[in-house]
């Protein structure tokens, strides 16, 4: 591919400048200080996640069979039936009276894998004061925050990047060579980001195409613009051939050297497909150990049910997509012989409203249940059902924190050590963790310890969020993006230092710059005042001392 083909490709004329099949450039630029480093200690154990995007509906998906007449009064348009053909599926009549529970209809490869002791329900999970947004709240459950907390960085990628030391520089080397994460996809979201703003992650939505992008790409920087500091960043694009084709050569032989079960059939959809590159990938070798993939479309305010019957539709169509995909992802694990080595966990922003609208549909609500599939669980329903009379404005109460979930995984599946867990800042929600993981798994699923990857000791009494709170350089967030009079720009300081701030265009020139002398340790506000600015893209760059941090900009007047 030739070089101006693939800055076309990748947006560098046009709205991603700064990006390389969703990877920020800083990330990979730091690839040029590659050195042949020892990879850090891990287990073999593998997380999958899968993302329900839009807000799954907990009560469509699981009917609380002991509360099922106020159950159908708070939605008879759309409630699963208790009689008929379509009924719903009972799922285990030895669970007590609070539990039990009916599947929605189309749930059987869920009751499948049930039966084979392969699936653990999480009752009622999410946070407290719940944001009804799906972006906001989705940036919640990636980052691993609360409803008033913003970080810049995921939980999945702060434990990554306690587990891979120093990453991105000394990776991908020889007892590590895939990358931490990766996201079946075109970008890389919040939850991989790690305290410095880098992702432990990359995104594909195939090795084989990623492959094909990346090969070719180098060269010098367009004649006008080496010299300036846009210009670095467009080099770092220019010289990421080398260290970008050390992850595209290696995913691409990974992948031909895997394999997909020939007598395992998937269903036909986009899931099934993300499902597949991530056990062919796992089978060929990958060291990857956070696969992210994603199922759209469960955002039913709408045509959830049709009219004539509340068993079919929207809902039913994703919950059927979704569950034969899992049953068929964990038949070629067991097949292929990986189904010791990983665990897979759903999760939605948010669930759905008990009452359901006048369009058949149901609006974003609060608590949702999870399920998490593998072999090495304590099967089963954690938790009990969501009380019908008790509902705080329609909405289910949440019995579970979103964190005690994902720090259970990571502390009992993955085997995250003290500073792993004070990194991802979910400690304190492991501190009674939930029986999930059966705590006597396979011994193929060994754990290897590397003094590199021990932690420096933090402070008496400061946890590691706190720390990351209170230290670092960072820069925070620009708003309105777009923006058109102003735009505000949050950043904090590890100490008092100079800072400018600098608003450069495509053309690398510098169109706008104001400096401070010493704002203060910790956060920090600036307004910048746009009049003499033109509608475009830009980069705003934010400098201090010898940080350097950038974001992009639209203006728009």
């Amino acid at each position: 591919m030739k070089r101006r083909s693939f800055l076309k490709n990748i947006g560098l004329a046009g709205l991603a400048p700064l990006m390389l099949n969703g990877i920020p450039v800083n990330a990979m630029s730091n690839l040029s200080q590659m050195q042949q480093l020892a990879g850090a200690g891990n287990s073999d154990r593998v997380l999958v996640l899968i993302q329900l995007h839009g807000g799954n509906d907990g009560l469509n998906t699981l009917i609380p069979l002991d509360q099922y007449s106020k159950y159908f009064s708070l939605r008879p348009n759309i409630a699963i039936p208790e009689s008929g053909s379509r009924k719903y599926i009972g799922l285990d009549s030895t669970l007590s009276d609070q539990q039990q529970l009916g599947l929605h209809p189309d749930m059987e490869s869920f009751k499948a894998l049930y039966d084979k002791g392969e699936v653990s329900i999480i009752q009622n999970v999410g946070y407290e004061n719940t944001n009804g947004s799906h972006f906001r709240s989705t940036d919640i459950w990636f980052m691993g925050g609360s409803y008033d907390e913003s970080f810049n960085s995921g939980w999945a990628g702060r434990y990554l990047s306690n587990l891979y030391r120093d990453f991105p520089a000394g990776y991908p080397n020889r007892n590590m060579q895939d990358p931490p994460g990766l996201e079946i996809g075109n970008s890389v979201s919040l939850a991989f980001h790690t305290g410095n703003g880098i992702p432990a992650a990359i995104s594909v939505e195939n090795p084989g195409s990623f492959y094909d992008l990346v090969t070719g790409v180098g060269g010098m920087p367009p004649e006008g613009v080496s010299n300036s500091p846009y210009g670095e960043e467009l080099k770092w694009i220019m010289d990421v051939e080398q260290k970008s084709n050390q992850y595209a050569g290696r995913l691409k032989e990974v992948y031909d050297k895997g394999r997909n079960s020939a007598s395992v059939r998937y269903p036909g959809n986009n899931l099934s497909g993300q499902l597949k590159v991530i056990s062919r990938l796992l089978s060929g070798g990958s060291q990857t150990k956070i696969f992210l993939a994603r199922l759209t479309g469960f955002d039913t305010h709408g045509n959830q049910t049709i009219a004539s019957d509340p068993t079919l539709g929207t809902h039913a169509s994703l919950l059927k997509r979704l569950f034969d995909s899992v049953k068929a992802f964990q038949d070629e694990l067991a097949e292929l012989g990986l189904a010791d080595r990983v665990l897979t966990t759903t999760f939605s922003e948010f669930g759905r409203r008990a009452i359901s609208n006048g369009s058949f549909g149901t609006d974003h609500g609060t608590a949702a249940p999870l399920f998490v599939f593998g072999k090495h669980l304590n099967p089963g329903v954690i938790g009990t059902n969501a009380d019908l009379n008790n509902l705080e404005d329609g909405n289910l109460k949440h019995q579970f924190d979103y964190r005690q979930v994902f720090g259970t995984i990571l502390k009992d599946w993955m085997k995250a050590d003290i500073s792993a867990m004070e990194g991802s800042f979910l400690s304190e929600f492991a501190s009674e963790p939930l029986p999930i993981i059966h705590r006597h798994p396979a011994a193929t699923a060994t754990t290897v310890t590397n003094p590199a990857a021990t932690a420096e000791p933090l402070p008496l009494g400061v946890t590691a969020k706190e720390q990351f709170l209170a230290g670092r350089f960072g820069l925070d967030k620009i708003y309105p993006n777009p923006a058109s009079s102003h735009v505000n720009v949050e950043y904090h300081l590890e100490k008092s230092l100079p800072v400018r701030i600098t608003l450069m265009n495509m053309s690398g020139q510098a169109v706008l710059e104001r400096s401070w002398s010493a704002p203060v340790k910790g956060k920090n506000k600036a307004r910048l005042l746009l009049s003499n600015v033109e509608d475009g893209m830009y980069l705003l760059v934010l400098e201090a001392g010898a940080h350097r941090a950038t974001k992009q900009l639209i203006v728009k007047k």
